[in-house]
């Protein structure tokens, strides 16, 4: 199928094409032909399957090998000014809307410790996108460790002072959890609708949770389930996944 490049990010190794039936299709670096460059509006052929371009290769080079072997004829071209109504000038908008949101915008972290520290702080208020199991339980990890080394903190001071021994009895170990959780309350939530968003459900069904008993288990399962493997209307396909 013949297609034009709507967005790709060399970084990320990740875009999208639009295909001439009028489909999105998300295409990694590995389903490239050619390790070539892929500017937005490359005219393109490709194979598709469940979504996703294969095989992707440019078919523009006849028409830009004249001004590439002339300097003269492509300086010419690059002063030109953009004509209205070209592909690229008028898909730019779109590319940026269905790009990655702001937690994307940097490289994909080498560790489980980096996804929690990106999730509080350049996603403290994020609830866009998508968020695959391994940035999830990453989080679920040292936010779990964190809890405990500072619940251990609190302990020890409160020994060390003998609150157990007041009327105050815990005060301090209470007031440090208390502080932790109220502090990552909007990061955890956003971190779960983002993972529901991966898996192609709307954030709202974290409402679920209010459900006596079960509530927390049926999201515990929408946590296990992988990566709904092609874009959806919350974004692409996290960076790192395989496909």
């Amino acid at each position: 199928m013949r297609g034009e490049v709507l967005h790709y990010d060399e970084d990320q190794g990740f875009g999208f094409i639009t295909g001439a039936d009028g489909n999105r299709y998300t295409f990694t670096r590995e389903n490239l032909r050619r390790q070539t460059a892929m500017p937005n509006g490359t005219v393109v052929e490709f194979q598709t399957g469940g979504g996703q371009a294969r095989d992707v290769f440019s078919i523009a080079g006849q028409t830009t090998a004249s001004p590439a072997a002339n300097p003269t004829v492509a300086a010419g071209i690059n002063a030109a000014p953009a004509q209205p109504g070209t592909a690229p000038a008028a898909r730019a908008p779109q590319a940026q809307h269905f790009g990655r949101s702001s937690e994307s915008a940097t490289a994909e972290p080498s560790d489980l410790w980096g996804y929690f520290w990106r999730g509080l702080t350049r996603n403290y208020f994020n609830f866009a996108g998508r968020a695959r199991r391994k940035e999830y339980w990453g989080y679920c990890l040292f936010w779990v460790v964190c809890l405990l080394i500072i619940g251990g903190i609190g302990i020890f001071t409160d020994i060390e002072m003998g609150n157990f021994d007041t009327d105050v009895s815990a005060v301090v170990t209470v007031g440090l959890c208390g502080t932790f959780l109220l502090a990552t309350l909007l990061p955890g939530l956003g971190m779960t609708v983002r993972r529901l968003h991966d898996i192609g459900l709307s954030g709202w069904l974290y409402l679920v949770i209010l459900i006596p008993s079960i509530g927390s288990l049926i999201i515990l399962v929408f946590a296990l389930i992988p990566t709904q493997a092609r874009e959806n209307q919350w974004g692409p396909v996290p960076a790192g996944v395989g496909i």
